[in-house]
């Protein structure tokens, strides 16, 4: 399954090995130097998973992928850092900032399983609010949150 995916690194060689690792993976990736060029295009280009840096100029990673979680909720947030502060990711997951947190340098087949697993979900998530979506519409006196089929006393 393929995903659109938004890579933010400051750092242009980064991107590069990046774009090398992932030529192939079967997902529409994109970069973005910056966070302020990440919330730019996301506001045109709506992706299903956003990987950044942590360590950036301007923003950290997790002020980043905290808004991102504001403006997509349902996208995949993926944390990319030389700096490997366990507490600082751990933290940011509790708070549901973040959905995953993996360290520079980073190898290939774990960022790809990372991806193709944080995709998978975004297209079951999606496939449940389409789902749960026509069950509302169907029994529109369906109480929110009720299981199917159940209605609410009128």
């Amino acid at each position: 399954m393929s995903a659109r995916v938004l890579i933010v690194d400051d750092e242009e060689n980064v991107r590069s090995a990046l774009r090398r690792s992932l030529r192939r993976s079967g997902h529409e990736i994109t970069f973005a130097e910056s966070a302020a060029v990440a919330l730019a295009l996301l506001e045109s280009q709506p992706v299903d998973i956003v990987v950044s840096d942590h360590l950036m100029p301007g923003m950290t990673g997790i002020q980043l992928l905290r808004q991102v979680r504001q403006v997509l909720p349902y996208a995949g947030r993926i944390m990319l850092t030389g700096h490997a502060d366990l507490e600082t990711a751990m933290e940011a997951i509790r708070r549901g900032d973040i959905d995953r947190f993996l360290t520079k340098p980073w190898d290939d087949v774990e960022l790809k399983v990372a991806l193709d697993m944080a995709a998978e979900k975004a297209q079951v998530e999606a496939e449940n609010r389409k789902l749960l979506a026509s069950i509302r519409a169907h029994d529109g006196s369906a109480e929110p949150g009720a299981p199917a089929g159940r209605r609410r006393d009128t």
